[in-house]
């Protein structure tokens, strides 16, 4: 003999299994934007160490002086492209290159050389401009810059070839407004949202790849409405999300070519005895607000060079995933470049 049980019963089981099955997929949506996002990102793409290219392209730049500015540029041979990179604040053309006899006051910071090597790597040249003040300016400097491009671009007799632009923080600001000046085949914002909503977009807005940081919330929000509103004026836009990822002990190694092995395992052992990372590696706070410089002679971490204080500081930021130019995400932006070049 079978038993039944009344509907109303049955109708409650129903309830509460349909109740738990949404308790628990809301629990795995909540976890995996907590974890998932921050574990399953970048920590896959850094395979690119600060030699990666040396067998492909070696770092040898011009640097020149003109309206003002220091300009320094790197042509391979059979350059299908050129891109022009602009530096965020406190930065400068410099940046971009290692120290060397071709550049005395080079200093070769590791995403910034690692997005150089990436260029010459896939036949662009590069022309990168030192803004005038600490941050970039928005009218008398793009005159100054759409002169020195054009100039730059006459004198190499490299007119044929379609010109990028890729800017990062207060670069990417520059970038975006110089690109109603000059003729971008397409351009890449770095951590940036925009000044759309101060702007007069057309169609023939050049296409532009959003490459930011989520943890910057009020940032994305407003990223996201200016998406909408290109979208709207007919202009090709696309984004590139970066996560933060986990210190690693050969990670100051992997991506700085002045720190061996052994400082960046013991950077990464002082990181954690201090609490600067988390037992996964993470960054828990902000590399900006850590004065981390000061703990290095309980370690008795001797760094060859005051210069690499920054490098590290770059990784650091980069790791934390906020506010930093990053060359990570290099095969989506050349990609995005590549697609999009016209004469």
């Amino acid at each position: 003999m079978v038993l039944k049980l009344p509907k109303s019963v049955q109708n409650k089981r129903v309830l509460s299994l349909i109740v738990c099955l949404l308790f628990i997929s809301a629990l795995y949506l909540v976890l995996y934007r907590q974890y998932g996002e921050k574990s399953g990102s970048s920590s896959g793409i850094l395979k690119q160490k600060w030699d990666s290219f040396s067998s492909v392209v070696n770092l040898a730049p011009t640097v020149e002086f003109r309206n003002g500015t220091d300009i320094i540029w790197q042509i391979p041979d059979s350059s299908k492209a050129i891109v022009f990179l602009a530096h965020g604040c406190d930065g400068r053309a410099a940046n971009f290159w290692d120290k060397s006899s071709k550049c005395a006051h080079c200093v070769g910071l590791p995403e910034e050389r690692l997005i150089t090597l990436n260029a010459l790597a896939r036949k662009f040249a590069v022309i990168a401009v030192s803004s005038a003040g600490t941050c970039w300016s928005f009218k008398e400097e793009r005159v100054v810059v759409k002169d020195v491009i054009e100039w730059w671009i006459a004198k190499k007799k490299l007119q044929s070839l379609p010109l990028v632009a890729l800017g990062a923080s207060s670069g990417g600001y520059f970038v975006l407004i110089l690109a109603t000046d000059v003729r971008f085949s397409s351009i890449v914002v770095m951590i940036i949202e925009g000044l759309y909503d101060q702007m007069e977009i057309t169609g023939s807005y050049p296409p532009t790849l959003f490459v930011h940081m989520p943890k910057d919330k009020s940032r994305m929000q407003k990223l996201e409405r200016y998406m909408i509103l290109l979208k709207a004026k007919g202009v090709d836009v696309a984004e590139v999300k970066c996560w933060e990822f986990p210190l690693s002990p050969n990670l100051f190694a992997d991506r700085i070519p002045s720190i061996d092995v052994a400082t960046s395992v013991k950077l990464f052992s002082l990181f954690k005895e201090k609490g600067f990372i988390d037992e996964n590696g993470f960054m828990t706070i902000d590399g900006r607000d850590i004065h981390w410089t000061e703990t290095l002679q309980e370690k008795e971490i001797i760094l060859p060079d005051k210069s690499l204080v920054n490098q590290i500081q770059e990784e650091m930021n980069l790791a934390f995933a906020f506010h930093e130019m990053t060359s990570l995400q290099s095969d989506q932006i050349f990609n995005w470049f590549e697609t999009h070049l016209r004469d």
